[in-house]
């Protein structure tokens, strides 16, 4: 017979605390972790529990790409100023107070609330970017599905025609996530060594056969990640078309 507290945990358990509890064990000790078992140890359940609301191991990733965009989607309804100001209903007038096009100002605003995402589960990020290539498009969880039809709302309100919208959409999401892969996944090879160099293992590469990796360290020290995603993304959009019209915060183009 189960323990009283075993049967109250079962009672409670759902598909978000399912998924919750998958998140902060990959976030703790990284996708390696992460089994059916070991989630059902950290929830207090029986394995057999966790199908009811997972099916496998491949639709748990699933749910981790679900929590994860869920998040991004949550980030986005909080702060609804283009801009990045406070939180609330983006104005009217709105459109260009922030020196860009209102299109491109909401591109930089789903940007940095995807960085965030990745701020927060750094582990989850190989996930997001991979899981993609084994999932069929109808298939995918809904809110990473949102997330791409609000995007492509923006850009159709903006006046962008399919063909457009589509290789703008495709170079934003190509950009972010590259950005994100690149430069927010360094190995530290010691994360209890201040210098910068010895934290990365960068001590170990020869200095006659790496003498320009070595000498950028000042410049890996300092990088400025959100600068950064934010300043390429705006040279990457500067070089599309203008579209016909930009009315996404006016409300004529719906």
């Amino acid at each position: 017979m189960d323990e009283p507290g075993t049967r109250e945990k079962r009672e409670r358990l759902n598909r978000p605390r399912v998924l919750a509890a998958a998140v902060a064990l990959v976030d703790r000790e990284g996708l390696a972790a992460l089994t059916m078992r070991r989630l059902a140890t950290d929830l207090g359940v029986e394995p057999m529990a966790i199908y009811r609301y997972t099916a496998s191991k491949e639709a748990l990733l699933d749910g981790l790409v679900e929590a994860f965009f869920t998040e991004v989607n949550q980030r986005l309804r909080a702060t609804a100023d283009p801009c990045g100001g406070p939180s609330g209903p983006a104005p009217a007038a709105s459109r260009d107070s922030c020196g860009i096009p209102a299109w491109r100002a909401e591109l930089r605003r789903i940007a940095r609330a995807f960085a965030a995402s990745v701020h927060a589960h750094r582990e989850l990020l190989p996930v997001v970017a991979t899981r993609p290539l084994a999932v069929p498009v109808a298939r995918r969880p809904a809110p990473a599905l949102e997330l791409t039809e609000h995007i492509l709302a923006v850009l159709a309100r903006a006046g962008f025609d399919d063909a457009t919208a589509l290789t703008v959409y495709r170079a934003f999401v190509a950009w972010n996530l590259g950005c994100l892969l690149v430069d927010k996944r360094q190995v530290v090879d010691d994360p209890q060594e201040p210098d910068f160099l010895l934290r990365l293992g960068l001590h170990r590469l020869p200095a006659a056969e790496y003498p320009r990796l070595r000498a950028l360290v000042p410049q890996l020290a300092e990088y400025d990640d959100e600068q950064e995603l934010i300043a390429g993304l705006d040279s990457l959009l500067s070089g599309m078309p203008e579209p016909p019209l930009d009315s996404f915060y006016e409300g004529s183009a719906r």
